[in-house]
């Protein structure tokens, strides 16, 4: 069974998380050629992404970044906590 680490309670199985996708800020005030490439391309190479996932039994949100290749999660925050700004984000230490 693949175990996803929540945390709040720690290991659990990832059937009890939701995934939502990479996080992603879209752009203010772009033209349609760049807009088009922020709807329609994504980077699909292996590494690390930054995600938002939602743990039904605590009702979180979490943004993690996960290896994608391993799955190893290399950090974590509560995605309330998350401030984005263009065209990155921060997250807290």
């Amino acid at each position: 069974m693949k175990l996803l680490d929540c945390p709040l309670i720690g290991k659990r199985p990832i059937t009890e998380f939701d995934y939502l996708g990479e996080v992603r800020v879209p752009p203010s005030d772009a033209d349609e050629a760049t807009w088009a490439d922020y709807v329609f391309n994504r980077n699909g190479a292996p590494g690390v992404l930054r995600e938002r996932w939602y743990h039904r039994p605590t009702g979180r949100w979490f943004i993690l970044d996960r290896d994608t290749l391993t799955d190893e999660i290399t950090g974590q925050a509560d995605a309330a906590d998350v401030r984005y700004k263009e065209p990155n984000y921060e997250v807290p230490a």
